[in-house]
């Protein structure tokens, strides 16, 4: 399989594909830089994930705050803060089908407990859960009813009913137990069917788990350190994923790199981010 590019992400994640623009984009979190099809951002703080407002505009979850970047001009505008000792950094996060934009933030060195799974929607940001070490796999039901995340250390993934306005109701129950396999759940992203398809950090893989948990799939990628899959292409069909070099000594020639596997399922649009007033 073969690079989508030259470049290496020390620590990618945040892929992503606007579905207005038809183009993909991921972060090197550790290396803060965002990169497109024809740009490559840097930013001042570490930056992990992204959600699309319109056509030129992004939210982006940095360090401290969310903010909004505009893809022509490269413009920042601010959003809110992310609370929280600066030591902090965020990780994974998706916008939901209502709109709203979920965001983990964890230790720059995953201290234990240190993080939080936030909710930013309509101009109010809740924290949703606490004392998270490395959150990871934030992805939504195809109708907006369910979410699931993980905190990678625990190897398990949780579910949590949504309701309409997207907050949750009741407590997150374990969806998927990973620990008898040794797998840790990184990133993930759900298709039209519902399944939940899991990059495995140091598996080298992303797996696709049916709407009850069942194991269906997994598409391989020449690199251990898989973190982050999005759904893209014309139809949808074509899995995007970025890897890691981090904790890679010495990193193979493929360590960092973003691939795409085509052909491989059907995807859903993800979810405009709705601001405060809009």
């Amino acid at each position: 399989m073969t690079p989508l590019t030259d470049n290496r992400s020390q620590l990618g994640e945040g892929a992503f594909w606007h579905p207005e623009r038809a183009e993909f984009f991921w972060f090197d979190i550790t290396g803060r830089t965002f990169h497109g099809p024809a740009r490559t951002w840097v930013f001042t703080e570490m930056c992990s994930a992204a959600g699309w407002v319109d056509r030129d505009r992004l939210l982006i979850a940095s360090e401290s705050q969310l903010f909004v970047l505009d893809l022509t001009t490269g413009a920042q505008a601010p959003v809110c803060d992310l609370p929280g000792d600066y030591a902090l950094r965020s990780n994974d996060g998706r916008a939901d089908r209502q709109g709203g934009f979920w965001i983990g933030t964890m230790g720059k060195d995953a201290e234990p407990g240190a993080g939080a799974i936030w909710r930013f929607y309509r101009g109010e940001l809740r924290r949703l859960y606490s004392d998270i070490t490395i959150p990871n796999a934030i992805c939504f039901a195809p109708d907006g009813r369910a979410a699931c995340f993980t905190d990678t250390v625990t190897g398990k993934v949780l579910r949590v009913g949504l309701d309409a306005q997207g907050w949750p109701v009741g407590q997150p129950e374990c969806w998927l137990d990973l620990r008898p396999e040794g797998l840790n759940p990184d990133g993930a992203v759900v298709d039209a069917e519902g399944c939940v398809w899991i990059a495995q950090w140091g598996a080298g893989r992303v797996a696709a788990y049916a709407p009850d948990g069942r194991f269906l799939r997994a598409v391989e990628f020449p690199a251990p350190h898989t973190s982050c899959p999005a759904f893209g292409g014309a139809d949808l069909s074509d899995l995007y994923c970025t890897t890691a070099r981090e904790g890679r000594d010495p990193p193979g020639p493929f360590d960092g790199a973003t691939f795409c596997a085509t052909g491989v399922g059907r995807g859903l649009p993800e979810p405009r981010v709705v601001l405060e007033g809009a």
